[in-house]
């Protein structure tokens, strides 16, 4: 996966050569992007048109977008996308980062709001596509390889409740109570209270198939 996602980096920079040409305007690039640049500074650098400094965060943080993604949309084809267009639209939108959050708590929100965009725009296209729909998604879902116990929890989380579905997913990627609270603008209390009922319906479910 890693030598695929640099490929795709390097496609990635040749179509948006042009628009961070048009950001630089007298910008100083880094010339050595070494890892104790802290994610903030390389994203003002990157909001500059600094092109090595997007390459880093890139290379710091697409295997975990990857990861959230996956556990929000629940298919490996959709979460492939979803990451990938949250990587072509973030030059634009590191114009509008201000460093008053860290940079991982930002793009954490921005990943969970392409979710739900993306979430909004099938659920459309589903009632306009009546059975056609039931039938693409039951197709996208066989693409999705995984092992067994990884399987069975993301098909538990893909029924609770998208506010749920959320924030487990965030959870499960180590991101803190207080993190996940101010990337879903929430308090730290539902976040818990979310969890809470979460871990509930999980553990109902996985009792349901055992007596069964």
């Amino acid at each position: 996966m890693l030598f695929g996602v640099v490929r795709w980096i390097g496609r990635f920079f040749i179509r948006y050569d042009n628009f961070f040409q048009g950001l630089t305007n007298g910008a100083r690039p880094i010339e050595v992007m070494r890892m104790t640049v802290s994610d903030e500074d390389l994203a003002q650098a990157a909001a500059n048109g600094d092109k090595q400094a997007f390459s880093s965060l890139l290379n710091r943080h697409y295997d975990r977008l990857f990861r959230l993604a996956f556990r929000l949309t629940g298919q490996q084809a959709e979460a492939e996308d979803l990451t990938q267009d949250i990587c072509a639209a973030l030059p634009a939108k590191l114009r509008n980062y201000r460093g008053e959050a860290k940079f991982s708590t930002w793009v954490y929100r921005v990943t969970v709001n392409a979710a739900h965009d993306r979430r909004r725009r099938r659920a459309t296209y589903m009632k306009a596509s009546d059975g056609w729909g039931d039938w693409e998604v039951n197709r996208q879902a066989a693409l999705s390889e995984s092992a067994a116990q990884l399987d069975w929890l993301q098909r538990a989380m893909n029924s609770l409740s998208d506010d749920l579905r959320d924030t487990l997913a965030l959870i499960l990627d180590d991101v803190t109570h207080a993190e996940a609270a101010e990337i879903l603008g929430i308090s730290a209390g539902t976040i818990s209270w979310r969890i809470s009922e979460a871990k509930k319906h999980l553990r109902q479910l996985k009792e349901e198939e055992e007596q069964v």
